[in-house]
């Protein structure tokens, strides 16, 4: 509920009456709430939303992926993991792949340099890839 109170000051002949104006919310429980603690409150919430709305939780940045690319990174991931397993050369390798903003990372063992130039040719052959990192060891 919202309340006004008016009060009236005494005027002189020469000036006029001056009105000032109280508000204050009486809260569910009974708190009443007055025109300071109102604004205070009021500033409070905007911080938050301001705050919330200002952070990158659903953006992206240049060091942490937002929600549509990490999905985006996930599908890219697994075209890249299947083209490596469905290659004769490569299906019986352990090689991991990362992919973040559409660059993916190779790493893990292969046999021999060709099969790891073998997994980086596959894995950049895949629609979407825009670079690949080459972090593969050979045994």
């Amino acid at each position: 509920m919202v309340f006004m109170t008016l009060h009236w000051k005494g005027a002189r002949k020469c000036i006029p009456p001056v009105i000032s104006a109280k508000f204050f919310i009486m809260l569910s429980g009974g708190e009443i709430m007055d025109k300071t603690n109102l604004i205070k409150r009021l500033f409070a919430v905007l911080f938050l939303v301001g705050w919330i709305a200002g952070s990158p939780g659903c953006a992206g940045t240049s060091t942490r992926e937002s929600v549509g690319e990490y999905i985006d990174s996930s599908v890219l991931t697994t075209k890249v993991k299947t083209a490596i397993f469905n290659d004769p050369m490569l299906k019986v390798l352990q090689i991991d792949v990362e992919t973040f903003k559409d660059v993916v990372q190779l790493s893990g063992f292969v046999d021999s340099p060709e099969a790891a130039a073998r997994a980086v040719e596959v894995a950049r052959s895949v629609e979407g890839v825009k670079a690949v990192k080459n972090k593969m060891s050979v045994k």
